[in-house]
């Protein structure tokens, strides 16, 4: 083999290097970027004697992506992956607070939940990484017969972020 040959084989390997390094490179950009936090907001509580009650997070502190939504309390996975979800519930003691998380209208075993425990508040908190299918959708609700409350500090929150895509 030749100079000639040898530098042409060397050349070839590295362009087929740099093609194969840009196509990952490409296909790691084209994942979507996930992440939200919000919070229930306002300045009270929000209870509920009479069934149970979809959460609705107005309080929107990051929704890059804008999977998370504001008027329904939906957060909506744009893509198959692994995602990590948390949740906070803060509530005057004086009766039982909650927050559920559902997927897809199913509660999945994700609870924050206290009894009456006294003078003062309770603050309770749950998460998981998740499997998620595009379209899977997620949401907080109130247990019947419990409340939570917030207010401009965000002590009742909902968050999560696409660990990565499957």
């Amino acid at each position: 083999m030749g100079l000639m040959s040898l530098c042409l084989c060397v050349f070839l390997g590295v362009r087929e290097r740099l093609e194969a390094t840009e196509r990952e490179l490409k296909a790691m950009n084209d994942v979507p970027k996930v992440a939200f936090a919000v919070s229930l907001g306002g300045d009270g509580l929000q209870k509920t004697t009479s069934g149970s009650k979809t959460l609705i997070y107005k309080d929107v502190l990051t929704n890059i992506g804008q999977a998370y939504n504001s008027e329904t309390g939906v957060f909506t996975a744009p893509i198959r992956g692994v995602y990590y979800i948390r949740f906070t519930a803060n509530s005057p003691t004086n009766f039982p607070m909650s927050a559920v998380l559902y997927k897809n209208d199913l509660q999945i075993q994700l609870i924050a939940h206290e009894q009456p425990s006294g003078e003062g508040s309770d603050t309770a908190s749950n998460g998981a990484a998740l499997q998620l299918e595009q379209g899977d959708r997620l949401s907080l609700q109130l247990w019947h017969n419990t409340q939570i409350w917030d207010n401009s500090n965000h002590h009742s929150t909902f968050s999560g972020f696409l660990l990565f895509p499957m």
